[in-house]
């Protein structure tokens, strides 16, 4: 008669949620920060391409970030830092090199505490001057 409250197990199911709730949410928003990190990858890494592919056709500095800034438009275009080599004296059968890079706000506590804050994404694409 003594043991009958062991077979009471209403409770059983709110200590199971207890623990696994956390588990699901932090596996959902670790994914919600990663998809946000190569969205931004992504983008990064089509406006360096186009950047480039301009450059490479004989535009200028200022056109090169100028259509980089316009092929971006989902980032913030006072955060991006263009890199562009050589930033002079290009010449046909030459490389030009172009590098973006952006820092990716993460949202989420948790994961802002394994990597860093903001989480840099870079590309840098070359091709050759025609």
């Amino acid at each position: 008669m003594g043991l009958k409250w062991l077979k009471n197990q209403k409770g059983q199911a709110i200590v199971e949620s207890a623990l696994v709730v956390p588990i699901i949410l932090l596996l959902l928003l670790g994914m919600v920060e990663m998809g946000r990190v190569t969205n931004a990858y992504l983008v990064v890494t089509h406006a360096a391409r186009h950047g480039a592919r301009y450059g490479a056709v004989g535009a200028t500095n200022d056109e090169i970030i100028e259509r980089i800034i316009d092929v971006a438009t989902p980032l913030n275009p006072a955060e991006l830092t263009i890199v562009i080599m050589p930033e002079t004296g290009r010449a046909a059968g030459g490389d030009i090199q172009v590098s973006v890079t952006y820092p990716v706000q993460l949202i989420t506590p948790v994961v802002e505490s394994l990597i860093s804050n903001p989480f840099p994404v870079k590309s840098e694409i070359t091709m050759r001057i025609e």
